[in-house]
C-alpha cells in the first residue's frame, strides 16, 4: 500500500506542471472571451487565396496590438476555436479550443491554423456555418459572459441553412456575430452576384451576417489585405471596443 501511495503523490506531482500550463481549454476556466474563428473555405477560394488567408490569422493572432488587448483583459486570456466552412455539410474544426494568454500561446496556435490541412471545397452556406459555430460555444470548455462568432467569407450565402434564421437563433442565444467581408475587385464569371451583391459584399455582411451587443463588419480590400484587417477585427473583439455599431 504504501509504495502504491507514494506513485500516486509522484504522479499527482509530475501532473502539475500539465495543469498549469495554457494550451487546450480547460473545463470552467473564466476567459475574457469565447471566440469562435469561422474562415470561408469555399469554391471561390482558391489555393492562393487559402494560403493567404490562414497566414494572414496566424500573423494576426501575434500581432502586438492583438496581445496587448487580451493581456489587458481582466482574465488576460481568452479562448480560441478555429473552424472552417463551405457547404450545408461542410464544417470542420481545425484547432479546437485553445487558451491563448501570451504571445507563445497565439504563435503555438497560429502554427496549428497554418499546419492543418485544408478540408474540403464546397458551396457557400453562411446560415450552417453560423449553427456549427453556435454549438461549438455551447459545448466550449471555458467560460465567459462574452461569446462571438467571427464569419469571414468572400461571397454570399447560397446554399444550405437560412441565414437570416440562423443567425437570429444565434443573438436569441446572447451570441455576438461579426463579419468580415473580403472584397474582390472581379466577379466571379459563373457567379457574378455572389461576390459583388447589390450594395456591396460589405453591406450585405452588415444587413445579413452581423448582430449582437457591439456587432461590426469590416471589409478586406482582397485577400492580400487580410492579414492587416483580421488584425484590426481582433483587437476590436478582444476589447470590445464598439459598442455602438448598427445591429439588424
Amino acid at each position: 500500500m504504501f509504495p502504491r501511495f507514494l506513485v500516486a503523490v509522484a504522479t499527482f506531482i509530475l501532473t502539475i506542471p500539465l495543469l498549469l500550463q495554457p494550451g487546450p481549454a480547460r473545463a470552467q476556466q473564466e476567459v475574457d472571451l469565447l471566440l469562435v474563428l469561422a474562415a470561408d473555405v469555399s469554391r471561390s477560394v482558391d489555393a492562393q487565396k487559402f494560403k493567404l488567408q490562414r497566414d494572414g490569422y496566424a500573423a494576426a493572432l501575434v500581432n502586438p496590438r492583438v496581445l496587448k488587448a487580451i493581456e489587458t483583459g481582466p482574465a488576460g486570456r481568452i479562448a480560441i476555436c478555429f473552424m472552417e466552412w463551405s457547404g450545408p455539410s461542410a464544417q470542420a474544426v481545425m484547432v479546437d479550443w485553445t487558451i491563448v494568454a501570451n504571445a507563445a500561446d497565439a504563435r503555438r496556435l497560429g502554427e496549428r491554423i497554418r499546419e492543418a490541412p485544408r478540408p474540403f471545397m464546397d458551396r457557400t452556406a453562411i446560415g450552417n456555418a453560423i449553427d456549427f459555430s453556435v454549438r461549438l460555444l455551447e459545448g466550449a470548455p471555458a467560460r465567459s459572459s462574452r461569446r462571438v462568432i467571427d464569419v469571414s467569407g468572400d461571397g454570399t450565402s447560397n446554399a444550405g441553412r437560412s441565414l437570416l434564421e440562423a443567425r437570429d437563433e444565434a443573438l436569441a442565444k446572447g451570441i455576438t456575430i461579426n463579419g468580415l467581408a473580403i472584397l474582390s475587385e472581379v466577379p466571379l464569371p459563373t457567379s457574378p452576384m455572389h461576390t459583388h451583391p447589390p450594395g456591396g459584399l460589405l453591406a450585405y455582411f452588415e444587413n445579413n451576417v452581423i448582430g449582437g451587443p457591439g456587432a461590426f463588419a469590416l471589409a478586406a480590400e482582397g485577400f492580400e489585405a487580410f492579414g492587416a484587417s483580421i488584425t484590426s477585427k481582433l483587437v476590436k473583439e478582444i476589447a470590445a471596443l464598439d459598442r455602438h455599431s448598427p445591429q439588424p
